[in-house]
């Protein structure tokens, strides 16, 4: 089994790492919006998925999928260590994770390069990327039924998903944004609630 899930992983770290980085930011940006677009022409389209998990945060907490029915909206921005797009958006993730009631809205991050079995020292280096970056919102570590749950499809990061109080995905956006761009997506997904 953990030889099964290593190679999940390594396989998954390539597809990640193939993902970050690779283009301009104009291109990624007119990339991402196109993409916008049609992820939610094919959510649409695609029957209704209700995600479901067991994982643990950072800290060490259990968390489940139970979280989506703290908040109207949640935002799950799935990051990884070395992708400077994802570090870089997650100080404006920070501050808008503060901006909204926790009924309306939450942050989750997930650390898709950093597994819950990893080591001491792997966990204190994210630990201290998220503090650099004041992204003070939960940040699952990887494990199987969060891969499963939420990663399977995703081959790029950051990669981030709107997920309603029932577990359902809204949206799905490719790349990342800058805090403004960001509360106008999170703003136009409250109001359709």
């Amino acid at each position: 089994m953990k030889n099964k899930l290593k190679l999940l992983l390594v396989f998954m770290l390539i597809i990640l790492l193939a993902g970050c980085g690779e283009k301009g930011r104009e291109e990624a940006d007119a990339d991402r919006a196109a993409e916008s677009v049609e992820n939610s022409d094919t959510a649409a389209e695609e029957s209704v998925r209700q995600i479901i998990f067991t994982g643990q945060d950072i800290e060490g907490n259990e968390i489940s999928s139970d979280i989506f029915s703290q908040s109207k909206l949640t935002m799950v921005n799935v990051w990884a260590t070395y992708c400077n797009p994802c570090l870089s958006e997650m100080p404006g993730l920070g501050e808008l994770a503060g901006v909204y009631e926790k009924e309306e809205f939450q942050v989750i991050g997930i650390i898709s390069d950093v597994m819950d079995t990893a080591d001491q020292k792997t966990i204190d280096m994210a630990k201290d990327l998220i503090t650099q970056t004041k992204a003070g919102y939960p940040h699952l570590l990887l494990n199987e039924s969060v891969y499963f749950a939420l990663l399977t499809d995703v081959n790029v990061v950051p990669t981030t998903f709107f997920i309603d109080e029932n577990g359902v995905v809204l949206d799905t956006v490719l790349g990342a944004m800058d805090r403004s761009r960001w509360e106008e997506k999170i703003n136009e997904l409250l109001e359709k609630e």
